[in-house]
């Protein structure tokens, strides 16, 4: 990726799922993992959920990040179903918090879903690299803003 180019938003969060991966199976050797986004009126991400199939048919929502309250639930990021993921909690908030950084999908006035199957070894590799990177880019953006 040229450092001009901006990671898709759905690049990074495939990559941020395959990263914690092992979180969201719980042990289990295989399975399928949904993400799904919807936009808010300005054409940004207004929220995300992620649901976990450990087995086939059998869906269990793991988190949700919601970028504004309603009285159905607070921002930021709430885990369910007994779900917890450190590195997941940190890299969503960082993905939704700087969305700028990244090349958001086109609001067709729908929401969005991302399929993640269970990733190789060399998929998990390339994972950790692209959320390193998206860290580091972002870090470096925040260091060089002028001070206010």
């Amino acid at each position: 990726m040229k450092p001009s180019e901006h990671q898709s938003l759905d690049q990074i969060l495939e990559s941020a799922v395959v990263v914690s991966w092992a979180d969201l199976m719980r042990g289990a050797q295989t399975g399928l993992i949904h993400i799904e986004y919807g936009f808010a009126p300005s054409g940004t991400l207004d929220y995300l959920q992620v649901w976990s199939s450990i087995t086939r048919g059998h869906w269990l929502l793991a988190c949700a990040y919601w970028m504004s309250a309603s009285k159905f639930h607070y921002t930021g990021i709430h885990f369910d179903n007994g779900y917890q993921s450190e590195g997941l909690a940190h890299t969503l908030e960082v993905v939704m918090q700087h969305q700028n950084a990244f090349a958001l999908p086109p609001n067709l006035g729908r929401q969005g879903l991302l399929q993640i199957t269970t990733p190789t070894e060399e998929e998990s590799t390339a994972a950790a690299a692209s959320v390193s990177e998206a860290y580091d880019r972002i870090s470096s953006g925040l260091g060089q803003q002028a001070p206010a």
